[in-house]
């Protein structure tokens, strides 16, 4: 093992991979493992998360939603089978257009509620970069899980349409819809 390099699914080489979103490359893991499954070994901790790998993440979003609730293998061979789509499709590297459609589905903005008296007064706030990546992981997660349901299509394939379709920047994805969604109604908000 001393000679080889991890890949991811053995066969995704992750030191390819180039985070454009400063703010964002300080959250997104990209530490070669061969199974991305760390078994919890961050949880509980300050920032835990930004420790695991961004596969091992988008594959917990997905476990938590549904039939796939709690079945990390079925996750597990759902995004591999997706990421075998992008790189058949696109001839890239599917981690690099995850991280691409991450960037491209995190919002910057977004609205809270401030109380004035008796009063609640809507008003628009920056996203710290771990909230950003967190928002767009879930709202890919989401998209995903919602295009697959009642449908034919296997999650896998939905999975890799979402993250091709972010990594565009396109507006059909939901990811990518929800952010301009939230930076609208923020803008609104000033």
């Amino acid at each position: 093992m001393e000679g080889t390099k991890a890949l991811i699914f053995g066969k995704y080489d992750l030191s390819e991979v180039v985070v454009a979103d400063g703010g964002l490359a300080k959250y997104i893991d990209l530490t070669p493992t061969s199974v991305p499954h760390s078994g919890g070994k961050h949880a509980n901790r300050w920032f835990g998360k930004s420790k695991l790998s961004i596969v091992e993440r988008l594959i917990n979003n997905i476990m938590r939603t549904e039939k796939y609730t709690g079945k990390k293998l079925k996750a597990y061979k759902a995004v591999s089978e997706a990421f075998d789509i992008v790189a058949s499709r696109t001839k890239q590297n599917p981690v690099q257009i995850l991280v691409q459609g991450l960037e491209n589905a995190a919002p910057r903005e977004e609205v809270t509620r401030l109380q004035f008296g008796g009063i609640s007064v809507p008003k628009a706030v920056d996203i710290s970069p771990q909230r950003r990546l967190d928002i767009a992981l879930r709202n890919l997660c989401t998209g995903v899980v919602n295009a697959s349901s009642k449908n034919k299509k296997p999650i896998a394939a939905c999975l890799a349409d979402e993250m091709i379709l972010a990594s565009k920047g396109d507006m059909t994805s939901y990811s990518v819809a929800k952010k301009e969604e939230i930076e609208r109604v923020a803008q609104s908000a000033r």
